[in-house]
């Protein structure tokens, strides 16, 4: 294997991994999870085993306006509740930080209990930070009285998340720094993003690198595919899979459209209420990981295609929504799965027999048709814009298939594809950012 190929795996498995629930909100539960560890390696005398289900915690988190958007109104896993202050709580009383974005696995009734109790008394706060950042959360936690009447100092402790949902680069106990690493944003220039990928490159590294290399990427189908089967037997969210696969004869038809839309969209509608199964995530992002991979599946699964080419249409749709994250950023006013349904509509040309041109056909096609739909936040009402983007990508890889692609001459296309990818990333990153503005407003003054 080539040190290119090796560095392209790596690109993958850092921005392709398994989260439970929301990632905003389990940003959140991480860095509580990690001040409250700070204090537990720190006071051996009052953290004897099991005491944060007990302890008189207090936990205050400021966080990015992102985050607060995107937390606000999803589901918290196992909960059944919703917002910041819950994914805090649990956080401090039962997470996991080296769990990662899986960090509130294996949830407890009694967890969940002592959460709720704790959110209900205020002893959890979550505010806006003076920050420009879209991705940061900064997580103080501590005990109040010590554990104890005499105690003459509260034990605390924070974590500070920036850039990456679960890229940790300062930690504090009792005032006094533990580690402090470079910014997220400083570490992601350094090491150019997506490392100067292009479509050309993921094209070749799709159909080249060994299969043997990249047959972990079929985890994508089995951990999204458990949450589509979730969402279409139990009642979540909206119920928008439900809904389209009820409807599949006499409202959308019997097609692989519909079959897509509805998979896809179930397993949004599962991981938005707060279902415990975890999505496989794509540039810190389980909606996103979700609409990239699940309508390549879904032909797959109806089109009986082999292991070996569905990984391979994996490792293409999700590096190209990496590649065009990479300009927009892991936050940003323009809603993911515009990025997501242009990775899965690669996939698809490609498991239908197109080549490199038909691929840019596809992304040009996405870009030109939904570019600007707007992120208004984390919420089972994201089920239908993912069902919207699979929708766009079916169409985009038909057309492309048939040689018709959107002209330079229209809107943001341009004849070269990673000219395109970057103006859509220009209106994604910069242009809408007084959009985004006013979407926070709206929210916060309901």
């Amino acid at each position: 294997m080539t040190n290119r190929y090796s560095r392209i795996l790596e690109i993958i498995h850092r921005d392709v991994k398994p989260a439970l629930g929301c990632t905003e909100p389990i940003a959140v539960a991480l860095a509580v999870a990690k001040a409250t560890e700070i204090i537990s390696d720190n006071c051996p005398g009052i953290c004897s085993e099991g005491w944060r289900l007990s302890a008189p915690l207090r936990i205050e988190v400021a966080v990015s306006g992102n985050i607060l958007k995107n937390g606000m109104g999803v589901g918290i896993p196992g909960t059944g509740m919703v917002g910041l202050p819950v994914a805090a709580a649990l956080g401090a009383v039962c997470g996991n930080s080296s769990c990662g974005l899986e960090v509130l696995s294996g949830l407890s009734a009694e967890a969940v209990a002592r959460a709720r109790e704790l959110v209900a008394s205020g002893a959890v706060s979550v505010g806006v930070a003076p920050t420009d950042r879209l991705l940061y959360v900064k997580a103080t936690v501590s005990v109040e009285g010590g554990g104890s009447a005499s105690a003459e100092v509260d034990p605390h402790a924070y974590a500070v998340i920036e850039d990456d949902h679960d890229r940790i680069v300062e930690t504090s106990f009792a005032d006094r720094i533990l580690m402090s690493s470079e910014s997220g944003a400083a570490a992601t220039e350094r090491s150019s993003g997506d490392d100067g990928l292009t479509v050309s490159e993921i094209y070749d590294f799709a159909l080249n690198v060994p299969f043997a290399d990249i047959a972990f990427i079929l985890e994508d189908r089995s951990l999204n595919l458990a949450l589509a089967h979730e969402g279409l037997s139990g009642h979540y969210g909206m119920e928008v899979g439900r809904a389209i696969r009820e409807n599949q004869r006499e409202v959308f038809g019997d097609d692989f459209m519909s079959y897509a839309m509805g998979m896809t969209a179930a397993a949004a509608d599962a991981r938005m209420a707060g279902c415990t199964l975890p999505a496989m995530s794509n540039s810190g992002s389980g909606n996103q990981g979700i609409t990239v991979s699940m309508p390549v599946v879904a032909y797959a699964n109806m089109y009986k295609v082999d292991d070996e080419r569905l990984a391979r249409a994996l490792i293409l749709s999700n590096l190209v929504a990496i590649h065009i994250k990479s300009y927009l950023g892991k936050l940003s006013a323009l809603c993911g799965c515009v990025v997501a349904s242009t990775g899965s509509a690669c996939g698809i040309v490609w498991l239908q027999g197109g080549g490199y041109d038909e691929i840019c056909y596809a992304i040009k096609n996405m870009a030109g048709n939904i570019t600007g739909m707007v992120c208004d936040g984390a919420k089972t009402g994201c089920a239908m814009k993912v069902a919207s983007g699979v929708s766009c990508a079916v169409q985009s890889a038909v057309l492309a298939l048939r040689g018709t692609c959107i002209p330079s001459t229209d809107g943001i296309i341009d004849d070269d594809v990673e000219k395109t990818i970057r103006n859509l990333g220009a209106i994604g990153s910069a242009g809408m950012k007084a959009a985004d503005r006013m979407i926070m407003d709206i929210m916060l003054c309901k």
